[in-house]
């Protein structure tokens, strides 16, 4: 496999680096800071922590993308050194710098598309936290992506990839792609009627953002993954399987042809495939607690509830169709998870809204970043739609 050619000291731009993705990213940057330089950084919103981060890393370029933050007083206390870009398009300015080499795009939701893009065709390493990208644009993405020029950050993803080097990826008879389950694991969809926000937020084992932790929740999250799994692999859904594994130690497995399972397995940290995506194709140091296996009584296999997590379902038909489909689907999701999140949809109701949009879509083939993103306006406005007239 080629490798992009990297300098001695690896110059990175992180696209929002407030999350949890990006300042666990900022924590392996911290700790190799011998090998990596922070040369950008970008914010939607939380202008306070930008600064702060951009003080600490001596960032060069800077970028804030809501309108509304652009004039924050806060924004006056960035070094002189410091350039500042604004507005919708000042993440992908950053991603089309001339001294940076990796961009780890770690924005959430559809937003990530654009910027996804915009690294990709500069040429640079994308290292890829933003699962919507794939979902929504994987068709076009995916033919512009050079030979080792895109690296998944997703724990699941990046298990994958690494199972898959130096093996010939058309040998790969299925995907097992793991999932912790979620806080509500083994839960009837009766059961999950009366869910709460707080409920959904408290998350086993991994420490992520609001939107993606109810993901997680609903197995929306895991059903993304899959149609990313497809775009990435070349591979159909039938053979990317969703296996709970309630330890969240074994990341995900190739099963090859002639029975062989190869399983990638660490700790549950997701600062280990962020660094691999800096790092690749070498390894550094852990930037986390290594797992002692002696300590760890058992790992357990299941298989999920498609008829209580519904959204997984609806994942799976939109993976299967393809098109515009997985766009609504994601749209959809964005809004009604937001609705949750502010108690004005139920927990159930999300997969309502979602099956909703998908229904009253008409899917076409995808032929442009633009017909995208007029699909997802209207799945955004038909789902807000539904909210209002139903909860």
């Amino acid at each position: 496999m080629a490798v992009i050619d990297m300098p001695a000291r690896t110059r990175v731009a992180i696209l929002g680096c407030t999350g949890s993705i990006g300042t666990q990213a900022l924590d392996v940057c911290r700790q190799h800071a011998d090998r990596l330089e922070v040369v950008a950084l970008s914010a939607h919103s939380r202008t306070e922590d930008l600064v702060h981060f951009a003080r600490e890393y001596g960032a060069r370029h800077v970028a804030v993308t809501s309108e509304g933050h652009c004039g924050d007083a806060v924004l006056s206390e960035l070094p002189a050194t410091c350039s500042l870009h604004t507005g919708p398009r000042a993440a992908e300015e950053l991603a089309e710098l001339e001294d940076v080499d990796v961009v780890l795009v770690a924005i959430v939701g559809a937003a990530g598309l654009s910027a996804s893009h915009a690294v990709l065709k500069s040429g640079k390493r994308l290292a890829l936290a933003n699962k919507e990208s794939l979902v929504v644009g994987g068709d076009l993405l995916m033919p512009m992506v050079q030979p080792g020029q895109m690296l998944p950050v997703d724990s699941e993803h990046g298990a994958i990839f690494q199972c898959l080097l130096g093996e010939d990826a058309r040998e790969a008879h299925c995907i097992w792609l793991t999932c912790s389950g979620g806080p509500f694991y083994g839960r009837t969809l009766q059961e999950l009627a009366d869910v709460t926000r707080c409920d959904a937020l408290a998350h086993p084992t991994w420490n992520m953002g609001a939107k993606i932790t109810i993901d997680s929740a609903t197995l929306m999250n895991k059903g993304l993954e899959r149609i990313e799994a497809m775009h990435l692999i070349g591979m159909d859904i039938d053979r990317i399987n969703v296996l709970i594994q309630r330890e969240s130690k074994i990341h995900s497995m190739v099963e090859f042809e002639d029975g062989s399972v190869l399983a990638h397995l660490g700790a549950s940290d997701m600062r280990i495939p962020i660094q691999y995506a800096f790092s690749y194709p070498e390894r550094w140091s852990t930037p986390a607690p290594r797992v002692d296996f002696r300590q760890i009584a058992q790992l357990t296999f299941g298989a999920p509830d498609m008829e209580s997590f519904r959204c997984l379902k609806l994942a799976e038909i939109a993976g299967k169709q393809g098109g515009t489909l997985p766009c609504v689907l994601n749209a959809a999701n964005e809004v009604a998870v937001d609705a949750f999140l502010h108690d004005a949809c139920t927990f159930t109701g999300i997969a309502d809204v979602v099956e909703s949009c998908m229904d009253a879509h008409d899917s076409q083939s995808v032929e442009s970043f633009e017909q995208l993103a007029d699909v997802d306006t209207w799945a955004r406005e038909r789902a807000r739609g539904i909210i209002s007239s139903r909860f």
